[in-house]
């Protein structure tokens, strides 16, 4: 694939558990002048989700297709980034499908993230959203733990529609699970071992580390994809 190509899959993801963090990313986003980026929400009260709203409308941020919903987010935000910034994926955790009858409308926008406990709810039905946004970090826990989320992954890699996009972070084989702050770029080297069917035309960094760093990683991931 051409390094362009991969340049525009690989999405710096603005995320943050606090005002400060999330608003110093955004700095980062500005200085750079990054005009596309993933979203993560999922850590941000409706009154922080307001304000990295109006932040976002006056960024040069022009499009962000993948947006990490929280539980309490309304059909109306989801319109907002949809029209503004032309989301289409929002991805969601499985308790999340207890919510679909807020979310009407945008049922196929919807893309599950699973877990790595080895248990699937009876509650999920993908036949009723989008597809799902396969976390790789948690896909490798899930292989290496050989879990029910792996093989009910697996089972589904011919329906292609379904692999829309990706969180990316890093892996530790040690401790055999997901990494959100990466430290070394060995701990990006686990997804040379991942079937590449997972891997999307959206992959979204879902990482703590400053937005320099994540260009640094991301400048990594375009030589190993490539």
């Amino acid at each position: 694939m051409k390094l362009t190509k991969l340049s525009q899959k690989i999405l710096v993801g603005l995320t943050g558990h606090t005002e400060k963090q999330w608003r110093s990313k955004l700095k980062e986003i500005k200085k750079f002048k990054i005009r596309k980026i993933s979203l993560f929400l999922e850590c941000l009260s409706l009154k922080q989700r307001r304000k990295i709203y109006l932040a976002l409308l006056k960024s040069g941020v022009k499009n962000i297709p993948v947006v990490h919903a929280r539980n309490d987010m309304t059909s109306e935000e989801f319109a907002f980034l949809k029209n503004n910034f032309g989301t289409l994926y929002f991805t969601i955790h499985e308790g999340h499908f207890r919510y679909l009858p807020r979310w009407k409308g945008f049922h196929k926008n919807l893309y599950l993230e699973m877990h790595a406990d080895n248990f699937i709810p009876a509650v999920i039905k993908m036949k009723k959203i989008g597809g799902f946004c396969i976390d790789l970090a948690h896909f490798k826990k899930s292989e290496d733990r050989w879990t029910e989320e792996f093989d009910y992954v697996m089972k589904r890699e011919k329906i292609l529609k379904y692999f829309a996009c990706n969180h990316l972070n890093g892996y530790s084989y040690r401790q055999k699970t997901d990494l959100h702050t990466i430290k070394h770029l060995k701990d990006l080297n686990y997804l040379k071992t991942l079937p590449k069917f997972l891997f999307s035309k959206n992959i979204a960094l879902e990482m703590s580390n400053s937005i320099s760093q994540q260009l640094k990683f991301k400048k990594y991931l375009i030589k190993m994809f490539s």
